[in-house]
């Protein structure tokens, strides 16, 4: 087994809520459950009981709950959850902690700062909601926003939500192409935009988009303009209106009417990267995504009332969807928008310090390049609140791990998370009661039948296979916007295991429990007939010093796969044979001579989807000579030329 990096204490352990709710399952089942092991089993095995006690444990607000839980059980997809309840999903992010001090901090790379009362927050989501009412918004409508990550884009999606409407959301780096290629499949009747946002010390001015989306949207009624940046005035029509003038004389003392969803009407829409074709609008359920986010957020994220959560995430990321469900368990949003290396690394640990932050939430690369710099957090900074640091978006290495408790906090839960905006939520993630093992996510999730497959459908335990799921669970898409007969559908989650949910990850069980990602399985290399996952190279080849960050693929050469690895430098340093030696030396030596790259290739950046995730399959498609799909989908398209030209020498 790897090696225990962190323990949680007894007293943690003891207030842990997964410890309360396993009392539960004790006194309501008469299950005697000892661990996380036997609470899992359980609950895969009853995943009937597991979310009705689930339900009942989260206090879910609902006009009815009904007395059945879960219909039509073996089918794969098309189980029905909850199929008689009428709930309402804002409702249960508003109502029961009015009361309690603050529901948002949020800070700007500007420099803005604010905090607002949960009381102030609902004041503003009635508001809101009596004036999309007002211009004839219903459930089903859709409302979409290009927004950054601010107070007002929580406010505007619970306004639409109360109303049973449907959100989607996309960041405003997004260009008009792109956002259109999301938004024009969906028809929103109303749009939030913004007049612009900062990152990295720029200023990006977005009021000229105004004009060319609602041209390519003729769905939309109304757009409301957000003056984030407050630099230019705008000149409103009854079409397109201020922020405060929407607002307007709506009674801020009004009780919100919380409108009764049925648990599988639609939620949010959210949207594949796009890199292989127009993007995918993957619908998420009210009920669904409200139960299965209580579940990770109090049991194995152990949020309690007054927590203060932060995950750095743009509104085009579902991690932006998950942090904001938090609410519903009482935590205090912490939210920031701009750079998380402005104007310095440790920018966003300064941010922990000035809010208290408990829970702070980043992406692997984010880990990956703190430890490149010369950031020392654990020297610098108190960071006496943080209990709990969650990482995904990739996998985390274990230098990562190494780098979190020798550089960060030696006393802290580090989990890292996967799953996807397919799902809103995760399949494998952290537990406040079990250790974290140098390397791996601590466990899969409660009621999530996660099984590892080879590719004639077999269990597999403690080798490398495809990540997939074998029962339905709540938070599954209720479908594709615009694909009928859900052919679509089932093509991306159930062609190659019919039956059974393929997720498309590359990954083994631990004897632990745990599972270690190798990276995505239509990025897998494939030399020599051995199957090798991206991050085992990644892993190695950022271990070396002159080495930021890097992107490999493989290319069919002379009848098999050969290795082709592209390195940015740091600053100054250029790719020598002595260097290129160096890297396939480390490579070698600490993973195998199948592993070692053929060709290595110096470059200036690396392409990225919008979510920041790096486009291995656009590099790929360049060095075979096959176009590269909805170049709009990437968040900067323009590095591609490099590659295209570097084709030529391959």
């Amino acid at each position: 087994m790897n090696p225990v990096l962190w323990q949680p204490s007894e007293e943690r352990q003891e207030n842990a809520n997964i410890t309360r709710f396993m009392k539960w399952v004790g006194g309501r089942y008469g299950v005697d459950v000892t661990d996380y092991a036997v609470l899992y089993q359980w609950s895969i095995e009853d995943p009937a009981a597991f979310w009705d006690l689930m339900w009942d444990f989260a206090d879910i607000k609902a006009a009815r709950k009904g007395k059945v839980v879960l219909s039509h059980e073996n089918r794969m997809p098309g189980a029905k959850w909850f199929p008689d309840a009428r709930l309402n999903y804002s409702e249960n992010l508003l109502e029961r902690h009015v009361n309690r001090h603050f529901a948002i901090s949020f800070h700007g790379e500007n420099g803005e700062t604010r905090r607002l009362p949960y009381g102030d927050l609902y004041r503003r989501v009635s508001q809101l909601a009596q004036a999309l009412r007002n211009d004839g918004v219903r459930p089903g409508d859709r409302v979409a926003g290009v927004l950054p990550n601010l107070p007002e884009t929580i406010i505007a999606m619970l306004a639409a939500t109360s109303l049973g409407a449907i959100w989607s959301s996309c960041s405003p780096d997004f260009g008009v192409p792109g956002i259109v290629d999301r938004f024009s499949q969906i028809a929103p009747k109303v749009l939030f935009v913004c007049d612009g946002y900062t990152f990295n010390g720029k200023v990006f001015d977005r009021l000229d988009q105004v004009e060319p989306l609602l041209k390519a949207l003729p769905s939309v009624q109304k757009t409301v303009l957000i003056p984030y940046l407050k630099k230019k005035s705008f000149k409103t029509t009854n079409q397109v209106m201020l922020w405060q003038d929407y607002l307007g004389d709506y009674s801020e003392n009004l009780l919100i009417e919380f409108v009764p969803m049925a648990f599988d009407d639609p939620l949010f829409i959210l949207y594949s990267s796009g890199t292989t074709g127009t993007p995918k609008c993957i619908v998420h359920g009210v009920g669904g995504t409200l139960i299965q986010h209580l579940k990770e957020h109090k049991l194995h994220v152990d949020i309690h009332p007054g927590d203060r959560l932060f995950y750095y995430t743009t509104c085009g990321w579902m991690m932006w969807n998950w942090l904001a469900s938090a609410l519903a368990s009482g935590a205090e949003l912490v939210l920031y928008d701009g750079s998380p290396l402005y104007p310095g690394a440790d920018a966003l640990f300064d941010l922990v310090d000035q809010f208290q932050v408990n829970i702070f939430g980043v992406s692997a690369k984010y880990i990956d390049a703190i430890k490149k710099s010369t950031v020392n957090p654990k020297n610098t900074h108190g960071l006496s609140s943080l209990n709990t640091i969650l990482s995904t978006g990739s996998p985390l290495m274990p230098e990562g791990f190494d780098f979190v408790y020798g550089s960060i906090k030696s006393d802290v839960c580090l989990s890292s998370i996967s799953g996807g905006s397919d799902i809103i939520s995760c399949f494998v993630l952290g537990c406040p009661i079990l250790p974290v093992r140098r390397g791996e996510i601590q466990c899969r999730g409660l009621a999530m039948n996660v099984d590892v497959y080879d590719d004639n459908g077999l269990s597999l335990q403690g080798e490398k296979g495809e990540l997939v799921c074998k029962a339905s669970f709540p938070s599954m898409p209720i479908g594709f916007w615009n694909d009928p007969d859900q052919s679509q559908y089932h093509a991306a989650y159930f062609e190659k295991y019919p039956g059974v949910w393929w997720h498309g990850d590359y990954v083994a069980l631990t004897d632990s429990g745990g599972m270690i990602i190798y990276g995505r399985s239509d990025a897998v290399l494939n030399p020599g007939g051995i199957r090798i996952g991206t991050a085992e190279i990644y892993r190695q080849v950022e271990q070396v010093d002159e080495v930021l960050e890097s992107l490999v693929v493989g290319q069919e050469h002379n009848g098999d796969c050969r290795i082709i690895l592209f390195v940015i430098l740091r600053d100054g340093v250029t790719l020598s044979d002595q260097l290129k030696m160096k890297i396939k030396q480390q490579v070698r030596q600490n993973a195998s001579p199948h592993h070692v790259p053929a060709e290595i290739l110096q470059v200036t950046d690396i392409p990225r989807t919008k979510s920041g995730k790096i486009a291995e399959l656009a590099v790929r498609n360049i060095i075979h000579g096959h176009p590269v799909k909805n170049q709009n989908a990437l968040a900067n398209p323009e590095v591609l030329e490099q590659y295209f030209r570097i084709k030529e020498d391959l």
